[in-house]
C-alpha cells in the first residue's frame, strides 16, 4: 500500500493502481483545475492548468525534497512517497496567469455561449483568474465553422485537443486535426473529410469550453433550467448509462454518465439523439376500445377491469412479451396472467436488429440488437413457461385457433410487425395491444393501451452483458398514458402507487438469475452473473471433495 501526501494529507493508493497527481488529489478531496487531461484520453499535458509543487519524502528519514518548478499534475505519477502541494501562492500565481493568457484572445461572447453555466473557463477564471483584467475586452464575436456533426466556433477554443485525441484514440476516424503554429494554432478538418462518425457527438461534452456545439441543442435552452435524471438508454443492447435533461417534462439533451462497466465516458450518436420520439404527436395516448368498427375512448378503470375479464374468460390466452419492457413489468405480468388462468401461454416478442455489433479502437461498442431488456424478459419469462413460446410459434398457434386471446406488450420504438402477421393475431377473439405508437396490429385491436418510454417510468434493465441497470423517470408521459407496471400491480390487486423498487426485490427473492440485485442497485448497475460464478465455484468445490 503505497502512500502520497497532499496538502498535507496522507492518502493510501493500491499497489496495483496506477493513479497521475490529478487523480490523487482527487482522493483526498482537493480539487486540482485542468482542460486537456481526461481519464479517457492519452496524457498531452499541454494546458499548464495543472501545474503544482512536487516533491518526494523519504521513507527512512521521513525528509521531504521538493523539485525546484512546477510541473503538471495530470503527467506526474503517483507513487508511495509522493508529495502534492496545490494550495501554495507559486501555484496559485502560475494558475492565474494561465487564465489570463487564455482570455488575452478569448471572445466575450458568454451571454449567447450555449457552455455558459458548465464552462471550465468562466468556473476556473472566477475561482483561480486574476482579480482584475489587464487586456482590452475584445474580440466579442467568435468566428462559426460547419464541420461536419458540430458546430466550432474557432476563437472560443483553448486548445486542450481532447478532440483531436478522441477520434483518434476512441473513433479511430481522425477526421480533427491542429492546423497552424503559434498563436495561429486552430482545430480544423480537411474540405473532404468532415467529422462524421457515430460517437462525433462526445466531441461536444469533451470540450471544456463552447468552442464545440451540438447542432441538435444550439441556442434551444439554458442549461441553469435543466434538470437530470440519472437513466439507461434504450435503443440498444449495450444499455449505455445516461443522463437524461429536461426542462417543463420536455427532454433537451441526452448526456452520458460515466459506467466504467458499460459505456465508460461515451455514448453513441443514436442515443444522443433518438430522444424526440418520446415528444411524438404519432404516440398512442389515452385508453380506447373498438366497437362496432369504431374506437371509443374509455377510463383505465374500464379497460383494467375488461383485461381482466378477457383473460379470465378465454379458453387458452396468451400474453407477449416486448424486450422494451422493464424486468419489473415482465414480472407482474407474467405473475398475473399465470394466476388469470391455468392453461395461459407466455410468449417472447420480435427482437430488432439492425446490421452487425460495431466496434471501435476506444472499445466502444454500438450493438446490432436494438432493444433496451432481451436478457431480462427473456429470463423472467422462461421461470413462468419452460420454455416460453417463439413468436413465429405464437403466430401459428393463434392461425390454427389454439389460442383465442392475445395480450400483446409492446413499447416498440420503430415499426416491427407487418401487417400479415398482424392479420394473423387479428385471427384471435380478443386482441389486447399496449404500444407507444400506432401499427398495423393495434389498427386491428380490440384494446389499445397507450404506453410509456423509457425517460417516464422506474424500473430496471439488463444489457447485453448481463449488467442490470435502474433508470429513474424523467419526465411525466401523455395524458392519458399509464406505465405498465402500474397497470399490472393493479391487476395484481396491490394497494398503493406502483413500487418498481419493491417488485425487483421480490424479483431478486424468487428468481435465482437476478439475486444479485436484491437490495439497493449501484450507481454503475450489478452483474447478474456474480451469482452464477459463485454457485458454479461452489457446486465444483462440492464435486472435487
Amino acid at each position: 500500500m503505497g502512500i502520497v501526501i497532499v496538502d498535507g494529507k496522507e492518502v493510501e493508493i493500491g499497489p496495483h493502481e496506477r493513479l497521475n497527481g490529478i487523480q490523487a488529489a482527487a482522493r483526498a478531496g482537493v480539487e486540482i483545475p485542468h482542460y486537456c487531461w481526461h481519464p479517457g484520453l492519452s496524457v498531452v499535458a499541454s494546458c499548464r492548468m495543472c501545474l503544482v509543487e512536487v516533491g518526494t519524502r523519504d521513507p527512512k528519514t521521513g525528509q521531504i525534497v521538493m523539485l525546484p518548478k512546477l510541473v503538471p499534475a495530470c503527467n506526474t505519477p503517483a507513487k508511495d512517497g509522493t508529495v502534492l502541494v496545490t494550495n501554495s501562492e507559486k501555484v496559485a500565481r502560475a494558475r492565474a496567469m494561465v487564465e489570463e493568457d487564455l482570455l488575452l484572445r478569448h471572445p466575450i461572447d458568454c451571454p449567447i455561449c450555449d457552455k455558459a453555466g458548465e464552462c471550465r473557463l468562466q468556473d476556473y477564471h472566477f475561482k483561480y483568474g486574476q482579480a482584475e483584467r489587464r487586456a482590452e475586452i475584445r474580440p466579442f464575436t467568435s468566428r462559426k465553422r460547419d464541420i461536419g456533426d458540430v458546430i466550432l466556433f474557432v476563437d472560443r477554443c483553448v486548445m486542450c485537443t481532447r478532440c483531436v485525441r478522441f477520434v483518434r484514440e476512441i473513433t479511430g476516424t481522425s477526421e480533427l486535426m491542429v492546423v497552424n503554429r503559434g498563436s495561429h494554432e486552430e482545430i480544423d478538418v480537411l474540405p473532404e473529410l468532415p467529422l462524421n462518425n457515430k460517437l462525433s457527438g462526445n466531441v461536444v461534452d469533451l470540450c471544456p469550453v463552447g468552442a464545440l456545439a451540438d447542432k441538435d441543442f444550439l441556442y434551444k435552452q439554458r442549461v441553469w433550467y435543466l434538470r437530470r435524471k440519472p437513466s439507461v438508454c434504450a435503443l440498444c443492447a449495450t444499455g449505455c448509462s445516461i443522463w437524461i435533461e429536461e426542462n417543463q417534462d420536455r427532454i433537451h439533451r441526452i448526456k452520458p454518465r460515466e459506467n466504467p462497466f458499460v459505456n465508460q465516458w461515451w455514448i453513441c450518436n443514436e442515443g444522443r439523439y433518438g430522444y424526440p420520439f418520446v415528444h411524438h404527436p404519432r404516440r398512442l395516448r389515452g385508453v380506447w376500445q373498438r366497437q362496432n368498427e369504431r374506437l371509443l375512448q374509455v377510463n383505465w378503470p374500464t379497460a383494467i377491469g375488461r383485461i381482466a375479464d378477457m383473460a379470465q374468460n378465454a379458453r387458452r390466452p396468451a400474453l407477449c412479451l416486448s424486450p422494451f419492457l422493464t424486468n419489473e413489468e415482465a414480472y407482474l405480468a407474467c405473475r398475473w396472467f399465470k394466476n388469470a388462468h391455468s392453461a395461459s401461454i407466455v410468449s417472447l416478442g420480435p427482437i430488432p436488429y439492425q446490421g452487425e455489433d460495431e466496434h471501435f479502437p476506444g472499445g466502444f461498442v454500438i450493438s446490432a440488437e436494438k432493444c433496451p431488456n432481451r436478457l431480462g424478459v427473456e429470463s423472467v419469462a422462461h421461470w413462468f413457461e419452460q420454455p416460453p413460446l417463439p413468436f413465429e410459434e405464437l403466430l401459428t398457434q393463434v392461425a390454427s385457433g389454439q389460442i383465442d386471446t392475445v395480450i400483446v406488450l409492446g413499447g416498440y420504438i420503430k415499426p416491427w410487425i407487418t401487417p400479415e402477421q398482424a392479420a394473423t393475431l387479428r385471427g384471435a377473439s380478443h386482441l389486447i395491444v399496449a404500444d407507444l405508437f400506432p401499427s398495423p396490429l393495434s389498427d386491428k385491436a380490440d384494446l389499445i393501451l397507450g404506453t410509456t418510454a423509457y425517460a417516464e417510468h422506474e424500473g430496471s434493465y439488463v444489457n447485453r452483458r448481463h449488467r442490470l441497470q435502474w433508470l429513474t423517470r424523467a419526465v411525466r408521459p401523455p395524458m392519458g398514458n399509464r406505465s405498465l407496471g402500474s397497470v399490472f400491480w393493479e391487476l395484481n390487486g396491490m394497494n398503493g402507487l406502483y413500487q418498481p423498487k419493491s417488485i425487483l426485490a421480490e424479483l431478486a427473492s424468487s428468481i435465482p438469475y437476478f439475486s444479485a440485485a436484491a437490495g439497493e442497485v449501484p450507481e454503475h448497475g450489478v452483474d447478474l452473473r456474480v451469482t452464477q460464478l459463485a454457485t458454479q465455484e461452489t457446486s465444483s468445490k462440492q464435486f472435487t471433495a
